[in-house]
C-alpha cells in the first residue's frame, strides 16, 4: 500500500516479475494487480491495493485499498522518501490497524540528489518496524525488503488518535529524523518548472505529444516495412497458398483463405488465416508496440503528472480536471483501458462525460494505424499527398471532443472538483522495466485484439455468403447516399466497426479502388470514431456506467455523427 506515484507499482512488478492478473474488486469496476512471490521455499500472494493518501477514502479506488487492507497478513507500505512528511499520515493510520508492517523507503537514491537527509535508524526506532530504503526502479534493496518481511511487526503503543494528533506526531517525528540542505536549482528542476508553467509547459506539451505521435509512426512503418510485410509475403504466403489449393474452391476455402481465387491479397481476401491474421499483427501490432513503449517512457519519466496539472485549466470547461487527459492518452492506444481510467475520476458527470468523449473523438491507435494505412496506400490515387486527408480527419475529431464536452458540460448535472496530484520528480526511465510494461500491454492487446478479429472476419464471412451483406447495403442505401453521400456499401463498413474499428478499416480497404472518393474515405474515417465505441469498449462502458448512462451516451454519438456526417458532406463533397 502506499499513495499514488511513489512507485508502489513498480515494487509490486519487482517483487512478482511479469506473471500478474489484473481484475476487477467485487462489486466494483475498480481493478487490482495480484501475483505471486516465491522466496525460501515459500509461495506468498501480493496484492498491489490502489493507490491512496488515507484509509478514510474519497474515491471508489481508496474504498477498494481499505477493503483489501482488511485481507492483509502483512502490509508493504511505500513511501516516497523525497515527500516523507506527506507519506507518513497514511503510515501512522497502517500503524493503527495492528497488521505487521514494513516500510519500503522508495526512491532513496533522489534524497541525495534534493539534499535531503533521513536517519533511518532513528525513525526505526522510534516507529519500532522494519524500514528499507530502495530505489525500485533498479532494484536496489528489493532483496533486503524481502529477506525483512520476516521481522514484519505490529507495534501495539501505536492507538487510533484524530488527524490533528497524526500531523502532530508527524511533526515530532520529521524534526528528530529528516534534514534538509539548501541545494541550487539543478537542470532537472529547471526542465521540470518550464514543464509545469503555462506559457512554456502548453508549447512543450505539444511538442512531446507531437515527438510522441512521430516516433510511434516511425517505429511503427519500419517494423511494418522491414520485418512484418517481409514475413507475411516471403515466408507466410507460400504456405498459406499451398495450403488453399489443398482445400480447394467453396465455402472452406473462402472462409479460411480468400472470397475471390487467385493470387491471395492479405488486405481483400477477408479470410480468416490471411486478412484475419495480417491486420492485427502486421497493420496493427507494429503501432501498438510503438505506442506502449512511448507511453510506458512518458509514465516513468514523472511527465504524465505534469500533463495533467497542465491541462487541468482547459479540462475544467469540459466538465472533467486535467487528470481527464490519462484516458485520452491511454485510449489512443486501446479505448479499453482508456474507459478503464475514467474510473479515477471522483465524480459521476466527470466520469460520463470523459467516457463518452472517448467513446466519440478518440481513435484507438489500431484505428489511427489503419487510417494512415489507408491513406498510404491509396496515395497514388489522391490528389493530394495522404497527410493532408489524415490531418482533416484528425483536426474534425479535436474540434468535437472540446465542443461535445464543452456542451456536456453545460448540460450534464453534477461537480467538478479540484485536481490533487502529486508532482514525481523527472527521473530516467529504467529500460528493463520500461520493456517488462510494455510487453506486459502489448500482450493484453494480443489477448483481445485476436480473438475479436477472428469473430469479426468469421461474421463477414458468413454474412457475405448468405448474402445478407448485399442485403443490408441495399437497405442502407438511401441513408448513406441521401444523408451521407456515402455508396450503400459503407453500410458494410460501419457494421463491421462495431465489432472492431481495425476490422472496418480493413474492410474499407478490401474494396477495389475508385469506390470511394478521396472525402468520401475522409467522412467514413471520420464517421467510423464517432458513431460507436468497439463492441468491447461498449461492455466496459455499460460496467463503467450504468446501462442508463451507456444509452444517454449512445444516444449522443449518434446524433454527434449524424451532425458531423452531413455536415462534412455539405463541406466536403457540396451536395
Amino acid at each position: 500500500m502506499g499513495n499514488p506515484n511513489v512507485g508502489k507499482s513498480v515494487v509490486f512488478s519487482r517483487l512478482t516479475g511479469a506473471n500478474v492478473i489484473s481484475s476487477n474488486y467485487p462489486g466494483t469496476t475498480v481493478d487490482f494487480s495480484k501475483g505471486k512471490m516465491r522466496y525460501d521455499g515459500t509461495k506468498s500472494t501480493i496484492i498491489d491495493a490502489p493507490g491512496t493518501y488515507s484509509l478514510e477514502p474519497s474515491n471508489r479506488a481508496e474504498q477498494v485499498a481499505v477493503n483489501i487492507l482488511k485481507e492483509a497478513d502483512i502490509i508493504i507500505n511505500v513511501v516516497d522518501a523525497t515527500n516523507l512528511e506527506r507519506n507518513l499520515y497514511l503510515t501512522l493510520q497502517l500503524l493503527e490497524q495492528n497488521i505487521p508492517i514494513v516500510i519500503a523507503l522508495n526512491i532513496w537514491d533522489e534524497t541525495q540528489h534534493l539534499g535531503i537527509h533521513i536517519d533511518i535508524e532513528k525513525l526505526k526506532s522510534l516507529l519500532k518496524i522494519p524500514i528499507i530504503p530502495i530505489v525500485a526502479l533498479t532494484g536496489e534493496g528489493i532483496h533486503t525488503l524481502v529477506s525483512q518481511l520476516q521481522n514484519a511487526s505490529s507495534p501495539p503503543h501505536i492507538k487510533p488518535t484524530s488527524d490533528e494528533g497524526r500531523w502532530i506526531e508527524i511533526g515530532t517525528l520529521i524534526k528528530q529524523v529528516e534534514r534538509v540542505e539548501h541545494r541550487h536549482h539543478t537542470l532537472r528542476n529547471r526542465i521540470s518548472d518550464l514543464t509545469i508553467k503555462p506559457g512554456t509547459g502548453l508549447p512543450i506539451a505539444l511538442a512531446i505529444i507531437f515527438f510522441t505521435f512521430w516516433i510511434v509512426r516511425l517505429i511503427g512503418e519500419n517494423l511494418i516495412t522491414y520485418v512484418l510485410d517481409p514475413i507475411f509475403e516471403l515466408l507466410y504466403k507460400p504456405l498459406i497458398t499451398q495450403f488453399g489449393n489443398t482445400l480447394g474452391s467453396g465455402f472452406l476455402y473462402n472462409f479460411l483463405i480468400s472470397q475471390s481465387p487467385g493470387e491471395i491479397n492479405f488486405l481483400e481476401s477477408l479470410g480468416l488465416l490471411t486478412t484475419g491474421l495480417y491486420v492485427p499483427l502486421t497493420l496493427v501490432l507494429p503501432y501498438i508496440i510503438a505506442f506502449y513503449f512511448m507511453l510506458s517512457v512518458l509514465e516513468d519519466t514523472g511527465y504524465l503528472p505534469r500533463l495533467a496539472t497542465l491541462m487541468d485549466n482547459i479540462f475544467h470547461k469540459l466538465g472533467m480536471h486535467g487528470y481527464g487527459v490519462v484516458p485520452v492518452f491511454l485510449g489512443l492506444g486501446c479505448n479499453v483501458p482508456g474507459m478503464l481510467a475514467t474510473r479515477s475520476l471522483e465524480t459521476r458527470k466527470q466520469r460520463f462525460i470523459a467516457a463518452t468523449l472517448l467513446s466519440i473523438a478518440v481513435p484507438c491507435m489500431a484505428q489511427t494505424s489503419l487510417i494512415f494505412a489507408m491513406f498510404s496506400k491509396l496515395k497514388t490515387s489522391l490528389q493530394y499527398p495522404p497527410f493532408f486527408y489524415i490531418t482533416i480527419v484528425f483536426t474534425t475529431l479535436i474540434m468535437i471532443y472540446f465542443i461535445v464536452g464543452y456542451l456536456l458540460n453545460k448540460l450534464v448535472k453534477g461537480e467538478c472538483p479540484e485536481i490533487f496530484l502529486e508532482m514525481p520528480n523527472y527521473r530516467v526511465p529504467h529500460f528493463k522495466t520500461t520493456l517488462k510494461k510494455t510487453w506486459m500491454r502489448i500482450r493484453w492487446f494480443l489477448k483481445d485484439a485476436l480473438p475479436w478479429m477472428f469473430l469479426g472476419v468469421f461474421l463477414i464471412n458468413v454474412l457475405y455468403t448468405l448474402g445478407i451483406i448485399e442485403y443490408v447495403a441495399s437497405l442502407f442505401q438511401p441513408l448513406m447516399t441521401g444523408i451521407f453521400g456515402l455508396p450503400g456499401e459503407t453500410s458494410v463498413v460501419l457494421l463491421s466497426g462495431f465489432l472492431r474499428k481495425d476490422l472496418a478499416v480493413g474492410t474499407l480497404l478490401s474494396f477495389p479502388i475508385g469506390t470511394f472518393s478521396e472525402m468520401q474515405l475522409v467522412i467514413i474515417a471520420t464517421l467510423l470514431t464517432i458513431y460507436f465505441p468497439c463492441v468491447a469498449t461498449f461492455a466496459v462502458m455499460i460496467k463503467e456506467l450504468g446501462i442508463k448512462d451507456m444509452i444517454k451516451a449512445a444516444v449522443i454519438m449518434l446524433t454527434v455523427a449524424l451532425f458531423v456526417a452531413i455536415s462534412l458532406r455539405l463541406i466536403l463533397i457540396g451536395n
